[in-house]
């Protein structure tokens, strides 16, 4: 009997050390995996957070780039307006200039090369001539003449200019028609300002605003 018992508590105590083996076992790999796993949760963490760092940082740049756009178009558009005003401004004295000397003895001159410009510009053999009614009186036999030889000398064509029987022009400058009617070259002041525009903003930007660019720079 008493070798049975012993038999059997050596079993018992076999079972028990292989428990606690078997469970110390089965402890150290939960403890390694728990480790593996808060190491890749750390690695994890650490991926996310940088991830979230790169990606606020190009936010933050597309941000600044887009402010800064929106102040760059901004400016623009307030030295576009700027120079708008400034061009207009400048336009409406030359107007105003040019519609203050029609009675200057100078002014005379001017219509002839308005005229030469015109008929050069038509090319017709013969033309008529209409301008406002001040002008007009100003049109004669003599300045067609000079006019007449302006154009010879330079296209070496000779044309033919007589003062329209027509209504005056309501506005400064003059018109010149073909004969025939078919044509006509339009060298009105506001006209002439409009074929010009862009000349004269070019002017006025350089004038004006280059300088300050330059500086700015």
């Amino acid at each position: 009997m008493e070798s049975v018992e012993r038999e059997k508590a050596a079993l018992i105590s076999g079972i028990e050390a292989d428990a606690r083996a078997e469970e110390e076992k089965i402890i150290k790999e939960a403890q390694t995996q728990a480790a593996e796993k808060k190491k890749y949760a750390e690695k994890k963490i650490e991926s996310i957070l940088n991830e979230a760092r790169a990606k606020a940082k190009e936010q933050a740049e597309a941000a600044k780039k887009q402010i800064i756009s929106l102040a760059d178009r901004e400016v623009k558009r307030r030295s576009m307006h700027i120079q708008d005003v400034v061009m207009q401004d400048i336009m409406d004295r030359v107007e105003k200039r040019l519609a203050s000397v029609v009675g200057d003895k100078n002014y005379r001159s001017i219509l002839i090369d308005w005229l030469t410009e015109a008929t050069v510009g038509l090319g017709a053999e013969s033309a008529k001539v209409n301008a406002s009614a001040e002008e007009r009186k100003l049109i004669d036999d003599r300045l067609l003449s000079e006019v007449k030889m302006l154009v010879r000398r330079r296209t070496g064509k000779e044309v033919e200019l007589t003062l329209s029987g027509g209504e005056p022009l309501k506005s400064q400058g003059v018109i010149l028609t073909a004969a025939d009617g078919r044509t006509a070259f339009n060298n009105q002041v506001k006209t002439r300002m409009l074929r010009y525009k862009r000349q004269i903003q070019m002017m006025i930007h350089n004038t004006l605003f280059a300088d300050g660019k330059k500086e700015q720079l």
